[in-house]
């Protein structure tokens, strides 16, 4: 019997829940199962994994291979990395020192993430700003030439009153 590490999909529809599980490869996605070995949630940010390692552990020792998005599951919390390591024949010291090392690029790697997002709302911003002052000063200059238009045309107006005026001057006089 092949046993498959994989996930469960639980929960209704649209909010999706899942159960990572260890279950006979033949069995369906949502059939039966040997042992339930933790939960994922994809619907929080950042997304919510918990398990229980030592069972998980076990199965991969016993031969049971992981679904490739469990599988990314445990390389993103870092228990495929400890895995491999103990495949290689690691002592517990080695891997500890590794796992510690994990542990601080994945927290330099979150304070990038965090920078690059508050960079982009920054720039978001910045832009927002600059479109607004852009068309502040695009009203201004269209009403200044509103203002030229109306004063051109009140000039005409005037114009053409002083000449109707003349020429009813000049049929009076006439």
């Amino acid at each position: 019997m092949a046993v498959r590490l994989r996930l469960r999909r639980m929960g209704k529809k649209k909010r999706p829940f899942y159960r990572i599980i260890a279950a006979d490869s033949r069995a369906p996605r949502d059939g039966r199962f040997i042992e339930m070995l933790g939960t994922y949630d994809p619907l929080v940010k950042p997304f919510k994994v918990e398990y229980k390692e030592d069972r998980i552990m076990y199965w991969l020792k016993n031969g049971a291979q992981p679904s490739q998005t469990v599988r990314s599951l445990f390389s993103r919390k870092g228990l495929w990395l400890k895995w491999n390591l103990i495949k290689q024949g690691a002592d517990e010291a080695k891997i500890a020192e590794e796992i510690a090392k994990w542990e601080i690029i994945q927290e330099e790697r979150v304070k990038r993430l965090t920078e690059k997002a508050e960079q982009k709302k920054k720039d978001k911003a910045e832009a927002k700003a600059e479109v607004e002052e852009k068309a502040e000063v695009e009203d201004k200059a269209e009403a200044k030439v509103k203002v030229e238009v109306e004063e051109k045309s009140e000039a005409k107006a005037e114009a053409e009153e002083k000449k109707a005026e003349a020429n009813v001057e000049a049929n009076v006089e006439a």
